[in-house]
């Protein structure tokens, strides 16, 4: 079966560093979307982060030139950089099996449990 699993959230202060990583079984991502989203306290669903089957990334406002998106075997990790009290929240791992992309919900099909970071003032 196909699974989604991210790992690596915690507290961290803000101006700090985390890497998400996202462990994926059940089938091969080279080909599909891969996305990283997440929901702040009382928010809408954000997409951040993608990467296409053909390696293009693409980046929201909110975290362009602070958040890097990448791919290796199964495994996709967001690496968050200069971390701000508003990039608290829920981070999600997603793919896209018609590698559509984009940062849109619509896209993607297959979803992980989240998990938590909070960045501390």
């Amino acid at each position: 079966q196909l699974q989604l699993v991210e790992s690596g959230g915690g507290l961290v202060q803000s101006g700090g560093s985390l890497r998400l990583s996202c462990a994926t079984s059940g089938f091969r991502l080279d080909h599909w979307t891969m996305a990283w989203f997440r929901r702040a306290p009382g928010k809408e669903r954000e997409g951040i982060s993608c990467v296409d089957s053909d390696g293009s990334t693409h980046y929201s406002d909110s975290v362009k030139g602070r958040f890097a998106i990448s791919r290796d075997q199964n495994m996709v990790y967001l690496e968050m950089s200069s971390l701000k009290p508003e990039d608290t929240g829920v981070y999600y791992c997603a793919a896209d099996p018609t590698d559509e992309g984009g940062l849109g919900l619509y896209a993607y099909e297959y979803w992980g449990q989240g998990t938590q970071v909070t960045v501390s003032s």
